[in-house]
């Protein structure tokens, strides 16, 4: 019986760091040096889904060159609406909230986070029945996963730094969580 491990790993750095990459595409900086080492922490892999975003979708070629990635679109990072690739100075000052409010604060034109919650959450239950899998994602996306245990609000309170490796193993009664934002020595 495989594994029932889900190893996500978030994207390599995007090539423009000034801008909210959402929905938008962007290329990925994929370091070999820092690549090789991540999927040495990894250890075998049985299948890989990645995001259909162009960044995913070149972290995972690089990551893992003799396994074709599916894509999945329910991986998508949030949809940040009309503030979807603008430049990190032009974004609206939300204020202080808390986690709660803001897993519930809909962008304009795009979704809030517990929307990507509820878009990630029945992608997982299968992809664990294949395990071990790596997931090629985002870091909304892996935080909506980890809401599954945490719930949103925690969730949004999680470091996920660019190829770093979140680990959740399924249960019956759902997930337990193994790490998040480890990242090679």
């Amino acid at each position: 019986m495989p594994r029932p491990d889900l190893l996500f790993v978030r994207h390599a750095p995007a090539v423009d760091l000034t801008r909210l990459w959402g929905r938008s595409e962007v290329d990925a900086t994929p370091d070999p040096a820092a690549v090789a080492a991540l999927r040495d922490m990894l250890g075998e892999v049985a299948t890989v889904v990645s995001s259909p975003a162009r960044r995913c979708v070149q972290t995972a070629r690089v990551l893992f060159p003799d396994i074709k990635a599916a894509q999945d679109d329910r991986l998508w990072e949030q949809d940040f609406g009309r503030y979807d690739g603008a430049p990190l100075t032009e974004l609206p000052d939300l204020g202080p909230l808390t986690g709660d409010a803001l897993a519930v604060h809909r962008w304009e034109g795009g979704e809030s986070f517990t929307d990507l919650c509820a878009r990630v959450a029945p992608a997982l239950a299968p992809l664990s029945a294949e395990g071990p899998v790596a997931v090629v994602a985002h870091a909304g996306t892996i935080r909506a996963a980890l809401a599954a245990v945490v719930g949103p609000g925690a969730a949004l309170a999680f470091e996920v730094a660019p190829l770093s490796l979140t680990r959740m193993t399924a249960h019956p009664g759902g997930f337990a969580i193994g790490c998040v934002n480890a990242r090679p020595r």
